[in-house]
């Protein structure tokens, strides 16, 4: 991971907004996870949302399917795997860990929010917050990031683009959990505030991270210059050697 502010994952202009929305996403996770907090019946809100969604029939069941199948192991590694191939065909290799980083601390957090949380669906499966509906939306973020880095978006723009993406990526995954009945409505709002918190934080991670390794890079090498450097002007190659006088 080299390269300095230019390469940054996450833009300068976007770190205030993102990082308040980063705050507010973590505060509602909290607020739902001790709301639903070894609960095993849908909320109000839930029962409606289920009600309009549920038993949804073909095509938009198959999509519902494929939708589902992008946060299932298999799908989340080649969505992945086809994102890090992208970064590193453009050199951007600290976009690449950008991405395996940013899914995998937002699948963590998720992975380990739920036994505390411990609500469930169908019996002891737990559902707060969606793993699936948290991992669509962070690939989402991730994607935006790096595509508004490369375009130089400013603040207002850039913030607009990154939540939108998002937002669509977050939606859609939501809808196809809820259809396939394998969350609460909630639980995908759950996890699609999860993404929102975590990514932030894990940019700027990566950011410090990358940029500490390239100061010490270029420090060691000021420290440490090559050899095989030409003679000084005003000395002769006689000079270097030792036990030789300077006639």
């Amino acid at each position: 991971m080299t390269g300095g502010p230019e390469s940054a994952v996450l833009p300068p202009s976007l770190r205030v907004a993102l990082g308040l929305v980063a705050a507010l996403a973590a505060l509602v996770v909290l607020v739902f996870g001790i709301t639903y907090a070894d609960d095993s019946e849908p909320g109000a809100v839930d029962a409606r949302i289920w009600a309009v969604v549920d038993g949804t029939g073909p095509p938009w069941r198959h999509l519902a399917v494929v939708t589902d199948f992008l946060g299932e192991p298999v799908g989340a590694v080649l969505v992945v795997a086809a994102v890090v191939t992208g970064c590193l065909l453009l050199r951007q290799p600290r976009a690449a860990v950008f991405v395996v980083t940013g899914a995998g601390l937002t699948v963590g957090t998720t992975t380990l929010l739920k036994p505390v949380v411990g609500r469930t669906i169908h019996g002891d499966n737990l559902s707060y917050p969606s793993g699936h509906t948290a991992f669509l939306t962070a690939v989402a973020l991730m994607v935006s990031l790096l595509a508004a880095g490369r375009l130089g978006l400013g603040r207002a723009v850039g913030t607009a683009f990154v939540l939108a993406a998002g937002l669509v990526a977050g939606a859609a995954m939501g809808w196809a959990q809820v259809a396939l009945g394998s969350h609460y409505a909630t639980d995908t709002l759950g996890g699609w505030c999860t993404a929102l918190a975590v990514l932030p934080v894990s940019a700027w991670l990566v950011d410090r991270t990358a940029d500490r390794l390239a100061d010490r890079t270029t420090a060691g090498r000021r420290t440490n210059p090559p050899t095989g450097e030409p003679t000084p002007v005003g000395r002769s190659a006689t000079d270097t050697v030792p036990g030789r006088r300077r006639l």
